[in-house]
């Protein structure tokens, strides 16, 4: 049980980053390894705080309402994609909702996703794993979605409480030249993995605003990335062969 300021200080520093998601991992490797003795030591009152500052959902308070696909080919998503507009195709609707819902199961396994949320998220700080974090989700997601190149729906970049330690991201899905406000956020990160959905403005925990840089930016990121490994790999094959 912590006795002093410094080690409350030190705990209520830990449980508010774990529960918050950033938009960078703010150099804190440093700060966990340092503090996990001390966490360790207060695990009997952890649980407390956890309950404490729990993320609204787990509430059981809402304003709107919020979805969780239940398969690949779950029909509520699709047809509530394909509904966004009579210019949507149902087959992109179809593949939007199949590589949303099989992103999270994918990268759920890769990156050995615990529950809650911001459990995942104090783990990936401390470096006990690869990604987790809401940012890591929606990039992932958006380089995938942008893959399909579909020509009846967008995607955007979604950002809530920005610029803060409780910044969450998601990618939003419209029909082509549709407002963002009218769109659907597709959201991996809220329930580890598992796709959450609802249209924009009916979000009950959160309020969405576009970035249409922030998309661009992590989009050119992904193909500077991509571009370099093919690089790479040509010029080991080149290797290879002399």
């Amino acid at each position: 049980m912590p006795t002093g300021l410094t080690e409350w200080s030190a705990l209520i520093g830990i449980i508010a980053v774990a529960f918050g998601c950033a938009h960078a991992q703010l150099d804190l490797k440093v700060f966990f390894h340092r503090s996990l003795p001390l966490a360790v030591s207060m695990v009997a009152v952890v649980p407390v705080l956890v309950l404490a500052l729990s993320p609204p959902w787990e509430s059981g308070r809402r304003r709107g309402e919020l979805f969780v696909a239940g398969s690949a080919n779950d029909t509520a998503l699709r047809t509530r994609i394909a509904a966004l507009s009579p210019t949507v195709s149902p087959d992109d609707a179809r593949r939007v909702a199949y590589t949303a819902y099989m992103t999270g199961l994918e990268l759920a396994r890769e990156w050995h996703v615990v529950w809650l949320p911001g459990l995942q998220n104090l783990l990936v700080n401390m470096g006990a794993r690869k990604g987790g974090l809401c940012f890591q989700w929606a990039t992932e997601l958006l380089v995938r979605l942008d893959a399909l190149k579909l020509q009846t729906l967008e995607f955007h970049w979604a950002e809530s409480f920005a610029n803060t330690m409780g910044e969450h991201n998601v990618i939003v899905v419209t029909a082509s030249g549709q407002p963002f406000e009218q769109g659907i956020l597709l959201d991996n990160w809220r329930q580890s993995g598992h796709l959450v959905w609802t249209q924009v403005a009916m979000d009950p925990e959160y309020h969405w605003k576009e970035n249409k840089s922030e998309a661009a930016r992590r989009l050119g990121r992904a193909r500077d990335v991509a571009s370099k490994q093919v690089r790479e790999h040509h010029e080991q094959n080149k290797g290879s062969s002399n």
